[in-house]
């Protein structure tokens, strides 16, 4: 099964997708807030494999809005939004980049969609013993 995940943050979010099959998540894009929700769209309508939404929760101050974001996608697309715990994955996403020689600039660039990536791949390992449905 195809998975979209998203890295939700206050100015940028990043984008993956994922596969259950192969247990594999690639980075797709950072998106600025502003476009997010069309270029998101555009994304889930443009690939119907996509069976599943998963959004990252910090469990933090911002999950209220992660939330109400994640139940709106789903009304909107019809496509089913999973919450998944995303702590630590923007640190292991900039270690991943340091690791691989990447400018900071760069790095900087594509932290966002590499964290998305990260946490795709947690989901699929962990499945839903730490995931939340909409609650």
């Amino acid at each position: 099964m195809k998975i979209l995940g998203i890295d939700y943050g206050q100015s940028k979010m990043g984008v993956a997708v994922g596969d259950t099959a192969t247990g594999l998540a690639e980075p797709i894009k950072v998106f600025q807030i502003s476009n997010f929700k069309i270029q998101i769209l555009k994304i889930i309508f443009n690939d119907p494999m996509i069976k599943k939404i998963v959004v990252g929760l910090p469990h933090g101050k911002m999950d209220v809005e992660i939330k109400e974001f994640g139940v709106g996608l789903e009304k909107q697309t019809g496509v089913e939004v999973e919450f998944f715990d995303e702590t630590l994955t923007t640190q292991d996403a900039q270690r991943l980049l340091i690791a691989s020689g990447r400018k900071r600039k760069s790095r900087k660039e594509k932290e966002d969609a590499v964290a998305a990536a990260i946490m795709l791949e947690y989901f699929i390992i962990v499945g839903r013993r730490s995931c939340h449905r909409r609650g």
